[in-house]
């Protein structure tokens, strides 16, 4: 009498195989999560306007236009791509009242304010434009005047746009005005906020597509499981 053949080794039941593949897909899921890039945010091409305080540039709580400096005081332009005033590029350069307006003696009648003007580097210049370099002015003017009137003693041409939007000073740039740029530096028509943030647009982490996707595979993996469990 010959001997049965070996009972073949019990292979893994269906729902315990439908475990292992989702938990292998998860876990792929999971690393892409991770590892996933985030997309650079916008950032707007402005004149941003800086007041010196204490030593040190602080974004300008006011426009130029309603700005009224006192004689003594230092003020900053920079011409820069920033996605808002947290990481906007401060001026660069000498900033000390006396080095910048020490030649122009007091007068009554007018106060005396340094400026200091930046036109950024070549990475923020519109295609086809290069920055002028940049320079300090003192500007005497009334002593009502605004920093604009200030700005306009000394740099001319400025341009504006039709919100009094400062766009151009010293001519530059030739064109644009608070344009949108993104990652990849392509400019759209959009204007930046009042205060000259660039918040709301493309935003940091996985896209909404990877997110998708994980509810994709959890909802197959369970529905696996379900049909798996029946036959059994």
């Amino acid at each position: 009498m010959t001997a049965a053949p070996p009972a073949p080794a019990p292979s893994a039941s269906a729902p315990g195989r439908v475990a292992a593949v989702l938990t292998a897909l998860l876990t792929a899921l999971a690393v892409a999560l991770l590892t996933a890039a985030p997309a650079q945010a916008a950032g707007y091409r402005y004149w941003s306007f800086w007041d010196l305080t204490d030593g040190s540039w602080t974004y300008a709580t006011q426009g130029p236009a309603l700005a009224r400096p006192a004689d003594g005081d230092v003020q900053g332009f920079r011409f820069s791509v920033s996605e808002n005033s947290g990481d906007a590029a401060k001026p660069r350069g000498p900033r000390d009242f006396a080095g910048i307006c020490g030649a122009t003696a007091p007068r009554d009648g007018t106060k005396r304010v340094a400026l200091v003007i930046d036109p950024g580097t070549p990475a923020d210049a519109p295609g086809g434009e290069s920055p002028p370099a940049a320079r300090t002015a003192c500007a005497r003017v009334g002593t009502d005047a605004t920093s604009a009137e200030a700005l306009a003693a000394v740099a001319k041409p400025l341009r504006y746009d039709s919100n009094a939007l400062l766009c151009a000073i010293d001519g530059y740039p030739r064109t644009g005005c608070g344009e949108q740029v993104s990652a990849d530096r392509a400019t759209t028509p959009e204007r930046p906020a009042a205060d000259g943030a660039g918040e709301g647009g493309e935003g940091g982490g996985p896209s909404a597509g990877v997110y998708v996707g994980a509810a994709a595979v959890a909802a197959l993996g369970a529905a696996a499981v379900w049909r798996s469990r029946r036959r059994g």
